[in-house]
């Protein structure tokens, strides 16, 4: 489901001496390299193994994939299926053995089409993710034990899902094309291991990636054809579309967003008219049932309600949290076309999908996800990074707590409402504080650890050096800042390749 892009670390036009290594840009880079030899140093030989860094990437991707596969060894033996709250307190829950059975899978059932026994009539999941679950399914032996067979369903299904983590990190490591190891962010990152089997996420997130790096090579149409699947196996990527169309808006890229938004749509409408057309009760199910929906874990709306002698209606948080959403949409509107310099994709990118994770009335833990490549692009700096990972790891740890804590009866085994909501508050602000950095960058864009090389905006495509054509406020103007930069920076309008130098 998920293909492999080459794995040639950049584009021919970059020199292996153009790179950007992080160990000597980065204070963390730098210290964390002394456990494999220190910091590259000025005169290493680069270019001269076959070892380079995409590839060297995609092998710690896995790796790191394989020992999240490990921690959740527990309820492979046994948690999953005795148990109501040891799937729990080890920390080892995954929706994908449970939902073999429950979604009718272990029947044969069609999805979409053939209504299920319970309270859920029909699979819940986009299109292409359930094409993902039947073909997995496909390939789960049918004999032996259900036990057996969940098994099988989960080993499958983790083995594609590795697929799918590695289309990721190479895209990330490709996107910028003079900054290949930032992608040893998303590929070390704990939360990304941790969750990375919980659901079908990362089929959605590998073909964002995908998008990403086609738009980077300015190729428009690859670009919205790979959204466009990406929208139909989740929600979250259709939102890239609203700061692409400003940024196109901001550059006088017309032609280009057309481009992306017929082939978002055109591949969409492929993936959804068939069973739209033949089974729109059963297609229909993933948006009926996210608007019916209650408040959830791990969102504000959860602390409010739990806190509240009088809680808000679903029809009502519904309500506040679109408008939130549309606020923060023009939020980022406004800062697009008025900031200082033309803010690049990726930051705006990771802006809008934090803040429908900040606004939504749930939060599973694997949407972190979502972020982390979008996180990467935005803002490759290994200590806010680290520090909002430890914020999603401890987020991780409390909800799987506070379940064992609600399903251990009187044993109150794990964590009470209020440590519960301290874990939550975690969450949001690790978001928060990662936004908050991302959006100084936008600001001061003297302080973009992207732009110190001199770049301008390698995961733009068409708009890298861009000039702008509509701008408001004070825009069109060179920033003043009291802070003092004595880095290289990227003139307006420069032709790829070149850049300005002077202060």
């Amino acid at each position: 489901m998920c293909a492999m892009p080459s794995a040639e670390p950049t584009p021919a036009s970059v020199d292996e001496s153009d790179l950007v290594p992080p160990t000597r840009n980065d204070e963390v880079a730098r210290s964390g390299s002394e456990l494999i030899g220190g910091p590259l140093g000025r005169r290493a030989l680069l270019g001269t193994s076959w070892w380079n860094p995409v590839r060297v990437i995609a092998l710690v991707a896995i790796g790191v994939f394989a020992l999240g596969l490990v921690q959740k060894a527990p309820c492979y033996d046994g948690a999953w299926f005795f148990g109501a709250s040891s799937q729990y307190t080890h920390a080892c829950y995954s929706d994908i053995p449970h939902l073999y059975q429950g979604r009718g899978f272990a029947d044969g059932l069609v999805p979409y089409f053939d209504k299920l026994p319970g309270d859920m009539q029909y699979l819940e999941y986009p299109v292409l993710t359930g094409v993902f679950m039947e073909v997995a399914a496909w390939l789960t032996p049918g004999s032996g034990s259900i036990q057996d067979q969940e098994q099988w369903y989960w080993m499958v299904n983790a083995g594609m899902l590795m697929a799918c983590a590695a289309v990721i990190v190479v895209c990330v490591s490709r996107t910028h094309a003079r900054r290949p190891w930032d992608g040893l962010l998303v590929a070390l990152a704990p939360a990304f291991a941790l969750t990375a089997t919980i659901n079908w996420d990362l089929l959605a997130v590998a073909l964002t990636a995908s998008a990403m790096l086609m738009w980077a090579r300015g190729r428009s149409l690859a670009f919205g054809v790979l959204l466009g699947l990406a929208t139909a196996a989740k929600l979250y990527p259709v939102f890239l579309l609203g700061p692409l169309f400003v940024l196109c808006w901001r550059a006088g890229k017309w032609r280009d967003f057309g481009k992306a938004l017929g082939g978002a749509v055109v591949s969409w409408l492929v993936v959804n008219l068939p069973v739209m057309f033949f089974a729109f009760d059963g297609w229909s199910k993933f948006y009926t049932f996210s608007q019916e929906r209650g408040v959830d874990f791990g969102s504000f709306w959860l602390i409010m309600a739990q806190n509240s002698s009088d809680p808000l209606s679903t029809e009502t948080v519904n309500t506040f949290a679109t408008l939130l959403m549309l606020l923060a949409c023009a939020g980022i509107a406004a800062l697009t076309l008025t900031a200082p310099r033309r803010p690049r994709f990726a930051q705006l990118a990771f802006l809008i999908v934090a803040a429908f994770i900040l606004t939504n009335k749930v939060y599973s833990p694997q949407y972190v996800l979502w972020l982390v490549p979008l996180a990467v692009l935005a803002r490759p700096k290994w200590r806010d990074f680290l520090i909002w990972q430890a914020c999603e790891v401890a987020y991780f740890l409390g909800i799987w707590m506070y379940l064992a804590y609600t399903t251990s009866g009187n044993a109150h085994k794990g964590l009470p409402t209020d440590g519960y909501h301290w874990a939550i508050g975690l969450h949001l602000m690790g978001t928060a504080y990662l936004c908050a950095m991302v959006l100084r960058d936008i600001l001061m864009p003297e302080r973009d650890v992207v732009r110190l090389a001199g770049d301008d905006d390698p995961s733009g495509g068409v708009l890298d050096r861009a000039e702008d054509v509509f701008v408001l406020g004070a825009a069109a103007h060179r920033p003043r800042h009291a802070a003092q930069f004595d880095g290289p920076q990227v003139e307006w309008g420069s032709e790829p390749g070149t850049t300005d130098r002077s202060l």
